[in-house]
């Protein structure tokens, strides 16, 4: 790993000056994902149709499995059972993961919001009760926070818990919408609302008044159990408070930003699987006497996936180091206080990986042909799988508005000047000039930012973002070379197209609407690389590997 100068867009506000970062796995990681890769696999793929007719009992022995690894415990800390291994390793974990279909999103939800919420704000008699049997697999964890009429206005919960002074019980009552894991799960994590406000309570299935709804039929990720957690009169002491009472909603936010960031990384996962899967066709799929990924345009669907993956990649392992290094310096204790710095990096993560993924997959399907439409082909499946990874833990419109309020919220035009005299690349340094273009005009009245413009303000800001992340990590090989630089010029000019039609949009005066753009034209950006042949070349690499090597 090298260290580099921090390049995020708040180096102030973030308070750190360095950072171990780099998308190359040590020996121990190596390891560690050549141990998930045999476990996916020689135990879940081959098992996909007992797991996707929803048979619990090999769920849960496979999740035993997997936490006998010590895998289900990543982020606990070791005197619970846990690894303790950082924000890092449990992303390589979880893009390993990312392989094993819709297991893994099964594995996501009880390592992350089924498990993190004990680990940052349990007291110790609830870490010691719930944690060692999250970590080993032995229990399966669940987060109850959706409702039938509460899906990204998430916090609009209806579900009640009224306190009983003289029985000194909390009842819960109410109704929780598309729970993961919901029929193999031993405990959840239920937000209900109190005369307090929204408040977390520990809710064991076992407990009086605990039932679980019919599996709801799904488009994908039909290998995870999806129902409706339903509470009728469930009687609860003080000691299933989780954290403060009426301060739920900090506890859901925080834990909702870490599992952006770990969606992130799985989605990495299934990206590269999909693309190996369409080299491998390609390479055994024959038209007019030759194989398929010799064609022009194949070579340049498998390049742009690989760039795709590689902004995904770059972007998710440079946060995810952010956030290891704030736990070095400031320890776990403060952590949550500092990660509400991160939620905007954290949805820029979510947004990407996802939709890149969609994409790959899409584009996988397309060079298997009329045979990708099939089932008994695996691209199929992942086809249908991906397309929930933009829906849950916040829809990309959500995330893409936490990204530009965080944004607007902590930035101002000084702040952005700051960085551009500091920025040596050009092309970040542009981006960056145009971003502080874009916020001028945006910001000009004392209005509101429109949704629309908050959405182009959240895009910009992701591309800048990437610029910087696949930037720092470019000199890893002579392709990670040529993708970097195929990404900081495709994402300037996106960037440079988002701004002139900002202004175009709101500046009124057409004389200073023509001034903006003729600034923006007096620019002068570097030439250019023949981005044909660099994909050409990219393409070619990876088809000689057989899949994702940079």
């Amino acid at each position: 790993m090298k260290l580099t100068e921090t390049r995020s867009l708040f180096p102030e506000e973030k308070g750190i000056e360095k950072v171990s970062y780099s998308i190359t796995l040590s020996e121990d990681e190596q390891l560690i994902s050549k141990t998930i890769h045999q476990l996916v696999d020689e135990k879940i793929l081959p098992y996909m149709d007992q797991l996707e007719d929803h048979d619990y009992t090999l769920q849960k022995k496979r999740m035993k499995e997997v936490g006998q690894l010590g895998l289900m415990g990543a982020e606990v800390p070791e005197k619970y059972g846990g690894l303790e291994a950082g924000k890092r390793m449990s992303g390589i974990i979880a893009e390993k993961m990312g392989y094993a279909a819709s297991f893994s999103v099964a594995f996501n939800i009880h390592s992350g919001v089924g498990t993190l919420p004990y680990v940052y704000f349990g007291n110790e008699n609830q870490k010691n009760q719930y944690l060692p049997k999250l970590a080993s697999g032995e229990w399966v964890g669940a987060y109850a926070l959706t409702e039938p009429n509460a899906g990204s206005d998430a916090l609009a919960s209806k579900t009640t818990a009224k306190w009983n002074e003289e029985k000194q019980v909390w009842t819960l009552n109410g109704e929780k919408q598309w729970i993961t894991n919901a029929h193999i799960a031993n405990v959840y994590v239920v937000f209900a609302n109190t005369e307090q406000g929204i408040t977390a309570f520990i809710v064991e299935r076992k407990f009086k008044g605990v039932s679980i709804g019919p599996e709801e039929k799904k488009l994908g990720i039909k290998g995870s159990s999806t129902a409706t957690l339903i509470l009728e009169d469930v009687e609860l002491d003080s000691a299933q408070v989780l954290g403060e009472i009426g301060k739920g909603h900090y506890i859901a936010l925080n834990i909702l930003n870490l599992a952006r960031l770990k969606i992130a990384f799985s989605n990495i996962g299934m990206s590269k699987q999909a693309l190996e899967l369409a080299i491998k066709y390609g390479n055994e799929r024959q038209q007019f006497g030759r194989n398929i990924v010799e064609f022009g345009l194949i070579q340049e669907k498998i390049a742009n996936m690989a760039t795709a993956i590689y902004k995904s990649e770059c972007t998710a392992y440079y946060t995810a180091s952010l956030l290891d290094q704030h736990l070095i310096d400031n320890g776990k204790d403060n952590f949550i206080t500092l990660l509400a710095r991160y939620s905007m990096d954290c949805s820029i993560n979510k947004v990407l990986a996802s939709e890149s993924l969609d994409m790959i997959v899409d584009e996988a399907l397309q060079i298997h042909g009329g045979y990708g439409y099939m089932q008994e082909y695996e691209v199929e499946r992942l086809y249908r799988d991906a397309r929930i990874n933009r829906l849950f833990e916040g829809t990309s419109e959500i995330n893409r508005l936490t990204i530009a309020k965080s944004f607007l919220k902590q930035y101002n035009q000084d702040k952005l000047n700051k960085e551009i005299e500091l920025e040596q690349n050009v092309y970040i340094r542009y981006g960056k000039l145009l971003l502080n273009k874009m916020l001028k005009t945006v910001t000009s009245g004392d209005d509101e930012v429109n949704q629309i413009y908050q959405g182009v303000i959240a895009d910009s800001v992701m591309d800048v973002y990437v610029m910087i992340t696949a930037e720092i990590n470019s000199d890893h090989s002579e392709v990670t070379k040529q993708m970097a630089q195929i990404i900081l010029e495709e994402n300037l000019q996106r960037i440079l197209e988002r701004t002139k039609r900002i202004i175009v949009a709101l500046v009124e005066d057409e004389l200073v609407q023509q001034k903006y753009l003729d600034e923006i034209e007096e620019l002068i950006i570097p030439n250019y690389i023949n981005i044909y042949e660099a994909k050409e070349n990219i393409a070619k690499s990876l088809i000689r590997k057989g899949g994702y090597y940079v």
